[in-house]
């Protein structure tokens, strides 16, 4: 089990690899609130905690490193693609179709076990909610996702 200490530097170093802001990134053993996560280590767990207005919003806790690592990068990365001057948008395209696979690229900058788990992870959301390029429908997506 690595310490706060050593799982922040850790993924620092890979924030750089894909190119992530300090301020998409979580903070550690204290949260910053507004539904930023922040990262806990203790019971023997990884912990990455989302918190809102006081309130606990969302704890996903794991003993494996990696899941970690992909709780984290995966809403990181998300921004990065979703950030909608870097979306070549096309009128009439559902946006995923730019976003998704630059997640993907951005994961496998991590590992390619972090690529395929995220490749699963679109696969799923796109069996559930297939991509649909009608306009309305594309822009209301966007803006849940």
């Amino acid at each position: 089990m690595k310490s706060l200490q050593e799982v922040e530097k850790e993924v620092a170093a890979l924030a750089r690899r894909v190119g992530a802001s300090l301020h998409d990134m979580p903070t550690y053993g204290v949260s910053r609130d507004f539904g930023y996560p922040h990262i806990e280590v203790k019971d023997g767990l990884y912990h990455y905690v989302v918190v809102e207005r006081g309130e606990e919003r969302a704890r996903r806790s794991s003993a494996d490193f990696d899941d970690l690592i992909y709780w984290i990068f995966r809403d990181v990365t998300h921004s990065m693609a979703f950030f909608p001057e870097d979306m070549a948008r096309i009128r009439d395209q559902d946006c995923r179709r730019v976003a998704f696979p630059k997640q993907i690229q951005l994961m496998k900058r991590l590992g390619p076990k972090m690529g395929e788990r995220m490749e699963q992870h679109i696969a799923e959301i796109l069996r559930q909610a297939p991509y649909d390029d009608e306009p309305t429908k594309a822009l209301n997506r966007m803006r849940k996702t």
